[in-house]
């Protein structure tokens, strides 16, 4: 599996991973005491999403600038 079908897949997988973590803080939450620890576990997956998300973003736009460039030489 190439890089950008890992990225993609994992970033899918973080997403689902993020989803659970938040069902899980509004879990912690209607318990009678919360531990604070509980509400910081979404930001790992999220960190991660964000990083994926943004390669995933900006790989169209440097596909096309190599694209140019290859038919600009050919000609």
């Amino acid at each position: 599996m190439n890089a950008r079908k890992w990225i993609r897949q994992s970033h899918r997988w973080l997403s689902m991973i993020f989803t659970v973590t938040v069902l899980g803080c509004i879990v912690a939450v209607s318990q009678e005491n919360p531990a604070m620890w509980v509400f910081y576990l979404p930001l790992v997956p999220l960190i991660l999403q964000f990083l994926t998300g943004l390669y995933l973003f900006v790989l169209p736009y440097t596909a096309k600038g190599r694209g140019g460039r290859r038919a600009a030489s050919e000609t």
